[in-house]
């Protein structure tokens, strides 16, 4: 195995797309590592991206925040702005392992792992993140959060392309969000099922835009249009909210195995898309 530390988005684009094996970038590393030492992946190259400026760092940009593929979760709840903007996304990554390990682990890792259950993407989605995607040739696009993942470990990066960072937009004035996961024990699990809750409030205080994505129910995390049209022009009500659940329990498409039952997956996604809806409109109602 060769071990490369690049100082470029350039020069580390380059490797991975010159590699004729396999390859693997290395950020906080501890899927990667704990994948190595399994014996899961043998790759020819590790690209250890930490070294290119940027990598480590969160910006403001056009209202809302840039934050580096290399940023580990414990460095973004420590980030005022981020939190202000997007406590939901915060808590999501603040979910990922234990103390530790959020000294090391970051939000694009969780994402390019590429995991059904995994915590900040179902956050990401609703908040309306964008990944940007660093290709050879000095190519970069953006796409939507959703849009990486295809299915359980499996992404829709090309060969040579990395994800350098991720774009959280500007939140709307009487906006807020919210993530809820349940997992059979207190902390350091995986999610069984997690439901992630975005909406804006208009002057009335009813519901004028709003985006519920589940994770853990799919082999990837789930957008509920339903479960947003069901309290959209809603203030919240019972009614709307038991419409929500509803419409959650309905769109989880969940697997039985040992973590949970299919019944009781669809039952569950319905209950946090609920709880997560309450959380984010009291926070919304109080960003004025």
């Amino acid at each position: 195995m060769r071990y490369e530390a690049p100082r470029t988005l350039g020069d580390a684009t380059g490797m991975l797309a010159s590699c004729q094996g396999v390859a693997r970038v290395l950020a906080g590393g501890t899927d990667l590592l704990v994948a190595l030492r399994s014996g899961f992946v043998e790759p020819e190259l590790v690209v250890d991206i930490k070294r290119i400026p940027g990598m480590a760092e969160i910006v403001a940009e056009d209202g809302g925040w840039r934050v580096g593929a290399a940023v580990p979760g414990a460095a973004l709840g420590r980030h005022d702005g981020v939190c202000r903007a997007w406590p939901g996304v915060v808590e999501a990554v603040e979910l990922i392992g234990s103390t530790q390990i959020q000294g090391r682990a970051t939000m694009v890792g969780n994402l390019c792992n590429a995991s059904p259950a995994a915590d900040s993407v179902p956050a990401m989605m609703a908040a309306g993140a964008l990944a940007r995607i660093a290709g050879p040739d000095g190519k970069e696009r953006d796409v939507p959060v959703g849009d990486v993942a295809t299915g359980p470990g499996v992404t829709s990066l090309a060969p040579g392309e990395l994800v350098a960072s991720i774009f959280l937009p500007e939140a709307p004035a009487r906006s807020g969000d919210a993530y809820l996961r349940l997992i059979p024990r207190t902390e350091m699990d995986i999610a069984v099922v997690g439901a992630a809750v975005s909406l804006t409030l208009d002057d009335g205080g009813c519901c004028a835009a709003a985006k519920v994505v589940l994770g853990a129910v799919g082999p990837r995390a789930l957008v509920v249009e339903d479960g947003a049209a069901a309290i959209i022009g809603t203030t919240l009500d019972d009614d709307s909210l038991a419409a929500l659940e509803a419409a959650a329990s309905a769109a989880a498409r969940p697997i039985d195995d040992k973590r949970g039952t299919v019944p009781y997956r669809r039952k569950v996604a319905g209950v946090l898309a609920r709880r997560a809806a309450r959380i984010a409109g009291t926070r919304a109602g109080e960003n004025r």
